[in-house]
């Protein structure tokens, strides 16, 4: 059962084929055997336990809250937990604990969700392996895999130990691995530049970033205000779009939420692309971008041409600029949201008391890492008087004509568009960190970012394996507020994918785990 999708899983529950409390326990069960992944920062084994006892309760009465009733989730530790600690994967928070939970938590608690636990990040979102959490680096479970490790001379338990490893991208590395792995049916995760897309497309798994506005921010410990997005991380496009119906609508606690009413929706199981018309941005082709990558995007492009989908080239000609514009507005929304660390009202507080001053600086020192300081350093950088109108105001314009850019593309016509997600598959832990953050960051989320700027929805859907056996996605940009029809294109390119849902047995030869994935790609 736990290697089923969220749907299947709610349908077994429903018909008492086994009890909340027994899905749970196996999904703890597995949180443990996996903790070499690294996935979760907090594991939430008492509270997820009287959960799943209430949904017992609730079934055996015949009374269950919602679609979710009894579902394990994992949620990234950078939303706010009542009563759990919220860390953001940094010492600046470490005890740190919300009095409230955030809007996305309620509501899938509303719906009866089983909280396994809060998932790893890079601190504070700030990064794109989860490599930079002062909890550790969050490992990729296709690490572990048959299709990768027959491909790298080391055994499974050498491989615990070792370094050869890959990364589960970021910065929801934690939420995509605990879906993977096959710990939970459901995370949540972040989408500033690609946190939600990026760990999906390395982790063979979807990740959905919702139209701006359309999901709350409340609760989200924020990076980049205008940005943000909480994020949809499962097994397959359905469930990401069954999750949407229960997160998405307006928020009075978040003014950034639109209030027309949200209607949810399924998805259908016969998918006619006669109508459509897809798009291919030349600009997409960018340096670093892998052949395994470049191929399977253009056989993606040619299916659904086969299947009538009119599919065209488009341009979005300051697509090359978008980097530089995130990263400078990026880090100045960051340099005034860190402002509120203090030291004063919570989390981490230097014992140097030789002035206000003296006291603050040693605070940031000691709480922030290397890269959450310096792109604080970076945005004031940029906010300085002298260089406000030069590179804020100048990056802003820039922002606009991106924004510009994808409206032109839609309004001649075109209903989706169809990219890489990254430049490739996931890389070896040793070789991620040989760059900086900030490179790296660049590299990664070269693809994603965009979207963020412009607003718009996007999602990965796994949609092969590289030569060494590590999953790879491409992503489908769609119109804002138009999430059915995107994940219906989604659905749609899932099905002609050899990329089964998660299939658990197991070894009693040594006990391991054994997780199926495709014909070609197994855990062991």
């Amino acid at each position: 059962m736990l290697g089923m999708s969220l749907r299947e899983a709610a349908a077994v529950l429903r018909l008492g084929q086994v009890k909340p409390t027994e899905l749970c326990q196996k999904c703890l069960s597995l949180i443990k055997e996996t903790s070499f992944l690294n996935a979760y920062i907090t594991i939430t084994e008492d509270i997820a336990l009287k959960q799943a006892a209430e949904a017992d309760k609730r079934f055996a009465q015949g009374k269950p809250l919602g679609e979710l009733d009894g579902i394990p989730i994992a949620i990234k530790d950078n939303f706010s937990t009542a009563g759990i600690e919220t860390t953001c994967a940094s010492r600046m928070l470490k005890g740190y604990v919300a009095p409230y939970n955030a809007t996305v938590v309620q509501k899938l608690f509303d719906q009866g969700a089983v909280l396994m636990g809060k998932t790893n990040l890079d601190e504070f979102g700030m990064g794109s392996g989860s490599t930079d959490s002062i909890f550790g680096p969050v490992r990729n479970p296709w690490s572990y895999s048959r299709s990768y490790i027959e491909k790298r001379p080391i055994s499974h338990h050498a491989a615990k130990d070792d370094s050869d490893w890959v990364i589960a991208g970021g910065s929801s590395g934690g939420s995509a691995c605990a879906v993977s792995a096959g710990t939970c049916y459901l995370a949540i995760g972040s989408d500033t530049g690609g946190s939600t897309r990026n760990p999906a497309s390395h982790c063979g798994v979807v990740g959905l970033k919702p139209t701006y506005g359309l999901v709350s921010r409340h609760g989200l410990i924020p990076l980049v205000n205008s940005m943000d997005i909480p994020g949809i991380l499962t097994r397959c496009v359905d469930d990401a779009a069954t999750v949407l119906g229960m997160l998405a609508g307006h928020d009075l606690y978040d003014s950034t939420t639109v209030q027309d009413p949200f209607q949810p929706f399924s998805l259908p199981e016969t998918i006619d692309l006669s109508n459509l018309c897809i798009g291919i941005p030349k600009e997409y082709h960018a340096p670093g971008l892998s052949t395994e990558i470049l191929s399977l995007w253009s056989k993606t492009a040619d299916l659904l041409e086969k299947a009538g989908a009119k599919v065209m080239e488009v341009s979005l000609p300051h697509t090359p600029y978008s980097i530089v514009c995130y990263h400078v507005l990026c880090t100045a929304e960051v340099a005034s949201n860190m402002a509120r660390f203090d030291g004063l009202e919570y989390g981490h507080r230097s014992d140097i008391d030789d002035s206000t001053e003296a006291m603050y600086a040693a605070t940031r020192r000691e709480g922030f890492n290397d890269v959450v300081r310096g792109r604080i350093l970076s945005g004031n950088y940029f906010l300085l008087k002298q260089n406000y109108e030069k590179y804020f105001v100048k990056a802003q314009k820039v922002r606009r004509l991106i924004a510009d850019d994808f409206v032109k593309v839609f309004n001649s016509g075109v209903h989706v568009l169809l990219t890489p997600t990254t430049l490739g598959d996931a890389a070896p832990y040793l070789e991620f960190i040989q760059e900086d953050n900030r490179t790296r960051s660049a590299e990664e989320d070269v693809f994603t970012q965009c979207t963020n700027m412009a607003g718009l929805p996007a999602v990965t859907v796994p949609a092969g394996l590289s030569s060494r056996g590590l999953p790879l996605g491409l992503q489908f940009i769609g119109r804002a507020f138009c999430e059915r029809q995107l994940l219906t294109v989604a659905k749609w390119c899932e099905k002609q994918m050899d990329f089964s849902p998660l299939q658990f047995n197991r070894d009693l030869g040594n006990g391991s785990i054994v997780l199926q994935y495709s014909k070609s790609a197994s855990f062991v």
